[in-house]
């Protein structure tokens, strides 16, 4: 089975049980710092998908990290993946967790990336133009920097792309010279 239903399916259930419970907010927070977790330690990713290392051990290591923070509900979850051997798709059913979550609360994700790091000016403006576009009243705005932009910013919500950054006009300007105008077509 693939591990985008793998994660769906475990993370659908445990968004509908944390719902059940009355302990949404706690769970999620609980998964965001699962994720928080994997990208600042990229060796916890690594031993999850190992398969020298025995789920018993893996079962160790997660009881230990969760244990102070995460709410009764997170660590039986976590017990049940490990028993069922897929620890290897936790991070997966965490970030699909957060989907899920977002799509339960009626928030908008989106993406800017730009040349620099934006202040809270810029950041406003930019979630008010998700907001204008998307129709929903609270947005997650992820930001990115990647310096090969030139300049300008690029949007992305949902499967809508706003490129406006100097790298993507320069291409479209040499795309444009390459044409020949001038010279008659047969």
């Amino acid at each position: 089975m693939s591990e985008f239903r793998v994660a769906s399916r475990y993370a659908k259930s445990l968004l509908e049980l944390a719902v059940e419970k009355g302990i949404l907010e706690q769970v999620h927070q609980d998964m965001t710092r699962l994720l928080e977790l994997e990208a600042a330690h990229p060796e916890l990713a690594g031993m999850l998908k190992s398969p020298i290392v025995s789920s018993d051990k893996k079962l160790t290591v997660l009881e230990s990290i969760l244990k102070s923070s995460a709410s009764e509900l997170t660590l039986t979850f976590v017990k049940l993946v490990s028993q069922k051997g897929r620890e290897s798709f936790l991070p997966a059913m965490a970030r699909e967790f957060h989907r899920q979550y977002n799509i339960q609360m009626g928030i908008q994700l989106a993406e800017v990336t730009t040349t620099f790091n934006i202040d809270k000016e810029l950041r406003t403006r930019f979630v008010e133009i998700v907001k204008e576009v998307s129709g929903k009243k609270q947005v997650e705005l992820i930001e990115k920097v990647n310096p090969k932009l030139i300049g300008g910013f690029v949007l992305k919500v949902d499967d809508r792309q706003l490129d406006e950054s100097i790298h993507s006009k320069l291409r479209k300007l040499r795309l444009d010279f390459t044409e020949n105008l001038y010279e008659k077509k047969f």
